[in-house]
C-alpha cells in the first residue's frame, strides 16, 4: 500500500474512535442519576389486610339448602311492565280480551275503576308453541307430552299476579306484580300478543 491509502485509513480509524468513546462527555446528568433510595412505604394504622380466618369456613350438610327454600318462599314480590300506545280505557279493554282466552291463567278479580286485574297465572308456558329448534328439526312429540316432562317446579300451583293499566304520555303502561314466574309469563305473553313499544 502506498502513503496515500494509509494517509486516508489512520485518520479515518482516529475519527471513528474518538466519535464512538465521544458520546460520554457530551452526556448530562439527569435528576434521576442523582435520586436516592426513599425509605419504603409504610401502611397507615387501620389500613391492614382483613382477616381471613372465616374464609375457608365450611357450613354445615344442609344449612345451604334450607336456607334457599326460606328464601324462595319468602321473595319479595317483582314488578315488570311494558308501554302500549293506546288510552288506558282501550288498554284495560284488549288486556281483558286476552286474559278471557284463559290460557294464562284466570281472572280472580278486576277493578274497571282502577284498571287493575288480579290473575291466577297458570304454571308452565303460556305458549304451547314449540320452540325454534323443535321446529326446525322436528321432535316427534307434541305439546301435551313437553308438559308431562316439564319439571315438577313448572307443574306447581298458580301464581299471583296483579296487573295496573295507568295513563303514560300519549299512551299507557301495563304493570305487572307478583310472583316472579307469574310475573314474567303474563307480561311476555301480553307483550308478544299486544305489539308493546
Amino acid at each position: 500500500m502506498k502513503k496515500t491509502s494509509y494517509a486516508l485509513v489512520v485518520p479515518a480509524l482516529i475519527l471513528s474512535a474518538l466519535l464512538v468513546s465521544g458520546c460520554g462527555a457530551f452526556r448530562s446528568k439527569k435528576d434521576w442519576d442523582r435520586a436516592q433510595q426513599e425509605a419504603p412505604l409504610e401502611i397507615p394504622p387501620g389500613l391492614d389486610t382483613p382477616s381471613t380466618s372465616a374464609a375457608l369456613v365450611i357450613p354445615e350438610v344442609g344449612s345451604g339448602a334450607a336456607a334457599a327454600n326460606a328464601a324462595a318462599t319468602n321473595a319479595a314480590p317483582v314488578s315488570d311492565g311494558f308501554i302500549l300506545a293506546d288510552d288506558v280505557e282501550t288498554a284495560y279493554k284488549r288486556i281483558g280480551e286476552q286474559l278471557a282466552q284463559g290460557d294464562l291463567g284466570s281472572v280472580i278479580s278486576h277493578d274497571d275503576t282502577n284498571h287493575t286485574y288480579q290473575i291466577a297465572a297458570k304454571p308452565g308456558r303460556p305458549e304451547a308453541r314449540p320452540g325454534l329448534f323443535r321446529r326446525m328439526f322436528g321432535g316427534g312429540k307434541d305439546a301435551n307430552q313437553d308438559a308431562k316432562d316439564a319439571p315438577a317446579s313448572a307443574q306447581g300451583a298458580s301464581h299471583t299476579v296483579v296487573l295496573t293499566i295507568n295513563p303514560s304520555g300519549t299512551g299507557s303502561e301495563v304493570r305487572a306484580q307478583g310472583d316472579a314466574d307469574g310475573v314474567r309469563r303474563v307480561v311476555d305473553a301480553l307483550k308478544s300478543r299486544m305489539g308493546s313499544k
